[in-house]
């Protein structure tokens, strides 16, 4: 069955899908906002995605993470891409289709920014951790931290500081004394117990894997419709998502580390768009550029 068979018979300014994904997000974002500040309760930590090796993570935040956001800019940004191309191919689709292309969409981003993340920057550093608590010595340590740094947040709590400022002092006496049995157990306990942390520092919120996902869609569905770059310049969808994802291949690569976006979970929103649509329109190839 080809996707020209899924348009729905009437057109609504506002579809059903897209106006609840609205709202849900702007509750979340409200509820983070208020809780935070009148309560002292986290609910970014809580319902943002965790490495699943890290104690904190939670099955159920492989859906909640889709909801969350971390500044006003953040949920809307990603609630004007939503609302400018979502509603069109709502509308088209029609919304089982299209939530399920969302949901798709968004949890694949998730699993490409993690896979990414966890070969090129995770998994060396688990690897040296778990080297130096089988093999420890004051040599080993030393090659840890001139190959491997210590990203202790600066927002960590206060306990994680001290325990961190306990580790300096040990590692310094175990410099003094290599020997000194002491000194040595004290770095392989931290070093324990920064494993569990450095695997717990990583957060990821946000729907912005789902919306690329959408603008990936849009692109491909109506590749000649005229999109203008700051409301002035127009340059045809097919284009701009070609451009904005080579941008997004770029950033990924550059690996800055100032950088906080996931910007291969946006990549693999539209790969995993992409083969979705592919897979839908299987039968029907000719209408797609």
């Amino acid at each position: 069955m080809s996707l020209q068979e899924y348009r729905p018979s009437q057109f609504k300014m506002l579809p059903d899908v897209v106006k609840n994904l609205l709202i849900i997000n702007g509750l979340f974002y409200l509820a983070t906002y208020v809780l935070e500040n009148k309560f002292g309760i986290d609910l970014v930590e809580m319902l943002g995605l965790h490495y699943i090796g890290s104690d904190k993570f939670r099955p159920y935040q492989i859906v909640t993470h889709l909801f969350m956001h971390g500044s006003f800019g953040h949920v809307f940004s990603n609630m004007f891409m939503l609302w400018m191309f979502g509603n069109v191919l709502e509308n088209y689709w029609g919304g089982k289709r299209f939530l399920i292309y969302y949901l798709v969409t968004g949890f694949g981003a998730a699993f490409m920014h993690y896979m990414v993340s966890y070969f090129y920057d995770v998994q060396p550093v688990l690897s040296a951790i778990n080297d130096y608590i089988a093999a420890p010595s004051a040599s080993a340590l030393e090659s840890f931290v001139m190959t491997h740094k210590f990203n202790i947040s600066f927002y960590a709590p206060e306990a994680v500081k001290s325990y961190f400022h306990e580790f300096q002092y040990y590692a310094g006496q175990l410099s003094t004394n290599p020997a000194d049995s002491v000194a040595l157990q004290k770095t392989v306990d931290f070093m324990a117990y920064y494993k569990n942390y450095f695997l717990g520092m990583s957060n990821m919120v946000g729907a912005s894997g789902a919306v690329f996902g959408v603008l990936l869609a849009y692109g491909m569905l109506f590749p000649n419709q005229l999109i203008y770059l700051y409301f002035l310049i127009p340059i045809k969808a097919k284009y701009f998502v070609l451009m904005y994802g080579l941008f997004e291949l770029w950033n990924g690569l550059s690996n800055d580390a100032a950088d906080n976006v996931a910007h291969f979970a946006h990549l693999g929103g539209m790969l995993f768009g992409f083969v979705l649509i592919k897979y839908w329109n299987r039968n029907d190839r000719q209408n797609f550029y």
